[in-house]
């Protein structure tokens, strides 16, 4: 009786469900017709209203009826059409309006299949932190935007040369050296040496700081012909006005940036003129771009992306690229002249939007002959070196995925892969890590981490059985909700309209590994088998002092090498996840350390002890800090400031409190 009525509420929420445009041909003619020839931004969307691609065109009708006349073989995007529920458009008066809607619209939603250019951690980018009064300047491998004013510049394929770069820079320009001040009350070493210009104590206002840093930002700008021009014409102006000891700090830093880059000559023509000159080399599966930054005849700075080849034509992803890495800095950045290995399908479009941008005319140029089509064919070879090497880590992963999958005797590889992992001490601060490895390589906008929730889990009892188990049943419930709906969440049959949903069960993964060893794992299989998904996922637990593999309901290990691909492949996960767990970990005991002794203080809440940590950076630091010291951090008051002090220097007729006291002990005599 309950299987009937369980199957007739599966049959009513499939009679519910939109159907794609693709299976209902009438609708699919009526929104057609509603589409207009004229320039603007269409996006598609799926049965739950989730928008899955933007795109743009001149001619709105004939770009969109492409999309259903299978005219687009690739298989990516006979995938996102047989999900496509409804179509929208914005009507632009220009195309190059319509660049620029298409541009805020992706990066606002973020569709799914408007993704090219992959999540590549191997290059590292810079980053000034231009929402800060005094500016941070960083290298980074995670291009993360915490604020809309902050900037990064890159990736930069040559990590040396750009370390190189950045040291350079700190040693010419007073720089801020470090993130937080080493004393409270002076400078450091840097600050005599000439290195740092005593931001710690405010020695220099934030508007004279910034000035330097828009010096060194001239440089990852690829306009340090520019920059040094100024510092000529500056160093002339001390000369003149006898500020001799100016003049040679000036001088001195006109001969740093002289030696970067010395050597890189490129001949052409014309060096007079700021150029970008862009290639790629492709095989089935991956597309690695350069991107050379010449400017006055010099190679500056040399970009690499990686895309899908499956996204469109060679054409067709030079564009996007382009388009992707302009829209994303200052115009002054945007050169006069780009040359393209191969004609991009909208060359007018995008060169009549950067001229809009830059302010100047912008021409875009696919060179045949000559030195520009030299040195195109110089960026191709690099592009090609990139690709090899691409293709060297892909069928390392590939092997370690084959072999991964012979060892658990599994039918397909395990293109993702989730590693779960406890971290506490003696069960105080417990927290878990998920992290994901997609195709053998971490996905980490796809990590997680939780804090256990078990009362039973709290200093003094531990309990890693149960903690794993919460994470597994905290992660996989919605999984078996839609199980108990009647929701194939396993194999999508792509005949089925259950499977044209949006991507809530896009993330399931095809192996699970739990760091530990058959206790971990026992928790976890009776975790899923009352979720009723045991049947549904394959779980593997990796134990730590042997390198052993447990399977559920196995009492021995697997017979494995510890050096077999596979096995690496495990353990570099089981690594990832314990790093995460630890990180984690220690970044809440760090905020637990420091709020327990300003909790003790009356009236101080959460939100005045975040000011007093922003300010003074730790608990020592505040307890050394005079009253009025105190009252100036925002929110704190006088009467507070003195309260705050006489908790850390009680009065000298006042004993402190005793702490064997509060707790019921003894008082040692005196």
């Amino acid at each position: 009786m309950v299987a009937t009525e369980t199957a007739k509420e599966a049959e009513k929420a499939l009679s519910l469900k939109v159907l794609p445009l693709m299976e209902d041909l009438d609708q699919l003619e009526l929104r057609l017709k509603e589409v207009p020839a004229e320039p603007g931004v269409y996006y598609m969307r799926d049965a739950s209203d989730q928008i899955l691609y933007i795109g743009k065109s001149k001619k709105l009708r004939s770009r969109v009826r492409q999309y259903f006349n299978g005219s687009d073989s690739r298989p990516r995007i006979h995938q996102m059409m047989r999900r496509v529920t409804e179509i929208e458009f914005i009507v632009t008066d220009t195309e190059a309006e319509s660049l620029t809607l298409e541009a805020n619209l992706i990066r606002q939603y973020k569709p799914e299949y408007n993704v090219l250019l992959k999540d590549d951690k191997q290059y590292p980018y810079v980053c000034i932190t231009w929402s800060e009064n005094y500016p941070r300047i960083f290298t980074t491998r995670r291009r993360i935007m915490g604020n809309k004013n902050d900037r990064y510049y890159g990736p930069y394929v040559d990590s040396q040369q750009l370390r190189a770069t950045m040291n350079l820079m700190k040693r010419i320009f007073p720089m801020r050296q470090r993130l937080q001040a080493m004393y409270k009350d002076r400078t450091c070493l840097n600050y005599d040496m000439g290195r740092c210009p005593g931001i710690c104590q405010g020695l220099i206002e934030p508007e004279e700081y910034r000035k330097t840093l828009t010096k060194v930002a001239m440089i990852f700008q690829g306009r340090t012909s520019e920059l040094v021009e100024t510092l000529n014409e500056q160093m002339e102006q001390a000369a003149e006005l006898l500020n001799f000891e100016h003049a040679a700090r000036l001088r001195d830093q006109i001969a740093g940036l002289t030696s970067l880059n010395a050597g890189q000559k490129v001949t052409l023509t014309d060096d007079t003129i700021s150029r970008d000159a862009i290639a790629l080399m492709s095989d089935d599966h991956h597309a690695c771009i350069q991107l050379f930054q010449i400017r006055a005849g010099r190679l500056v700075g040399r970009l690499g992306f990686v895309a899908d080849a499956e996204s469109g034509d060679s054409g067709a992803i030079l564009q996007r690229v382009l388009e992707e890495h302009y829209q994303s800095v200052d115009p002054v950045e945007i050169p006069s002249e780009i040359l393209v290995q191969y004609e991009l399908p909208e060359t007018e479009l995008l060169s009549a939007y950067l001229t809009e941008a830059k302010g100047r005319k912008v021409t875009i140029d696919n060179p045949q002959r000559q030195s520009k089509a030299e040195l195109i064919e110089m960026v191709e070879r690099n592009a090609g070196y990139e690709l090899a090497r691409t293709q060297r880590v892909a069928d390392r992963n590939t092997r370690a995925m084959q072999d991964l999958a012979e060892i658990l005797d599994m039918p397909e590889l395990p293109k993702r892969i989730e590693g779960y992992d406890i971290s506490h001490i003696q069960g105080s601060d417990a927290v878990a890590s998920q992290v994901v490895f997609v195709d053998g390589l971490p996905a980490k906008q796809h990590y997680r981490h939780y804090k256990i929730q078990n009362p039973d889990v709290r200093p003094g009892h531990s309990d890693d059985f149960a903690s794993m188990a919460e994470i597994i049943t905290r992660r996989f419930r919605k999984y078996a909700n839609a199980k108990a709906r009647g929701e194939h969440i396993r194999k999508w049959n792509e005949s089925s309209i259950l499977t044209r949903q949006s991507t809530a069960f896009s993330d399931f993964p095809d192996l699970i590994m739990i760091d530990g060893g058959k206790g971990q794992l026992s928790a976890v299989i009776n975790a899923l088998r009352d979720m009723n998904l045991l049947e549904e996922l394959r779980v593997v637990s990796l134990a730590k002092q042997r390198e052993e593999i447990f399977l559920p309901g196995e009492s021995n290990p697997l017979s494995t090498e510890s050096e077999q691909p596979g096995v690496q492949l495990l353990r570099r996960l089981r690594d990832e996840a314990h790093r995460f767990a630890v990180s984690f970990h220690r970044q809440q005991r760090s905020k637990r350390m420091q709020r327990s002794r300003l909790d003790e203080i009356p009236g101080l809440g959460h939100y005045r002890q975040k000011q007093l940590l922003a300010t003074f950076r730790s608990i020592d630091y505040i307890r050394e800090a005079t009253v009025d010291s105190i009252a100036k951090v925002p929110g704190i008051g006088p009467k507070m400031a003195e309260q705050i002090h006489e908790y850390f220097h009680p009065k000298a007729n006042e004993d402190p409190p005793n702490p064997l006291e509060k707790q019921g002990g003894f008082i040692l005599g005196k």
